[in-house]
């Protein structure tokens, strides 16, 4: 069971604690960026980050003390000291789109396509949609059409074509917060049209798997492994005390990632941390990026904790694929 790509030998890493039988297990040092690391800043979370150069890139999830949402690029040399540039990412429109608009810009991902950096985010264009963008140095950066419709949420694009054809998942929705969510493929000759919708998972039932039983979305990119497509996704319970975010895992077919393989049970993390329990949102765990080394299995995810800061947990894909069968919904 090992994963399909490029080595990546200065992964962020941390072995797992000797007292740990869980497949994932937390960086001790977590949250890794706090809720004011740059001066505007009332909260940094729920961002994505890429290998860039000899260290990484990232794009963060930066709400003000407005309580105004947008995205801001952030560099790092190991991956979990970072450093947030202090103003938005300011896009130019992209040859060949004639659109830029946006009344607000959050939760994004990003995944390397060819030699294009693209960003995927939720996009207020009349209620929630996908946003697009990409860059190759980031520095620059250029906006596209608006993948879909509003309403719609955590647009995640695959890292390769599939049969000659990107692929996008999301998540329809509504205008506001979203007491339901199933996740659905999409597929482009261009990531400029989108068409041939398909229905990938939806909920599970509260007796069946009671964390995930309200909403699912998609999380980080999807890992290309021997098995079939990795992807770690977020799932909703509605409690008493309202929503509670926690993290999952799938494994989508190959060649169709429509068809689902497996899918965990129980979840991976939930909130348990003080940064994941206690923030503007409470009891969030919500994963919108991955790192992963070809050569050594080893993935680490990115999350936001209680939509207030940004943590990460470590994980061995030969580890993670056996626990996923032992435990498939």
């Amino acid at each position: 069971m090992t994963i399909i790509g490029q080595p990546l030998k200065n992964i962020p890493w941390e072995e797992k604690p000797e007292n740990c039988n869980e497949p994932m297990w937390r960086y001790s040092k977590n949250p890794i960026i706090p809720k004011n690391a740059i001066p505007s800043s009332n909260s940094i979370f729920n961002s994505a980050v890429v290998p860039y150069e000899d260290g990484f890139a990232g794009v963060f999830r930066c709400d003000t003390k407005a309580r105004l949402m947008n995205i801001n690029a952030g560099f790092s040399k190991d991956g979990l000291n970072w450093q947030i540039e202090h103003h938005p990412i300011e896009f130019k429109q992209a040859p060949g789109h004639d659109f830029i608009h946006s009344d607000y810009k959050y939760d994004p991902r990003v995944v390397q396509l060819d030699d294009k950096y693209y960003i995927q985010w939720c996009n207020g264009y009349h209620g929630p949609t996908i946003g697009m963008g990409y860059t190759e140095d980031f520095k620059e950066y250029y906006q596209m059409e608006n993948a879909f419709m509003p309403y719609n949420r955590n647009g995640v694009l695959f890292p390769r074509k599939i049969d000659g054809m990107y692929m996008m998942l999301s998540r329809p929705s509504d205008n506001g917060h979203t007491p339901f969510g199933d996740i659905w493929l999409s597929k482009s000759p261009d990531l400029k049209y989108w068409g041939e919708h398909r229905f990938v998972m939806g909920t599970a039932s509260f007796e069946e798997s009671a964390w995930q039983c309200t909403k699912i979305g998609a999380g980080p990119a999807p890992i290309e492994t021997s098995e079939g497509w990795l992807l770690f996704y977020h799932g909703v319970l509605h409690s008493c005390n309202g929503f509670v975010y926690a993290m999952g895992v799938a494994l989508l077919d190959i060649h169709d990632p429509s068809i689902i393989i497996a899918r965990s049970k129980p979840y991976l993390l939930t909130p348990e941390k003080d940064y994941e329990c206690v923030g503007d949102v409470h009891n969030v765990i919500f994963p919108c990026a991955a790192l992963s080394d070809a050569e050594t299995g080893r993935i680490v995810v990115y999350y936001g904790g209680a939509d207030t800061v940004v943590g990460c947990a470590f994980c061995k894909v030969d580890e993670l694929i056996p626990w996923l069968f032992e435990n498939n919904l």
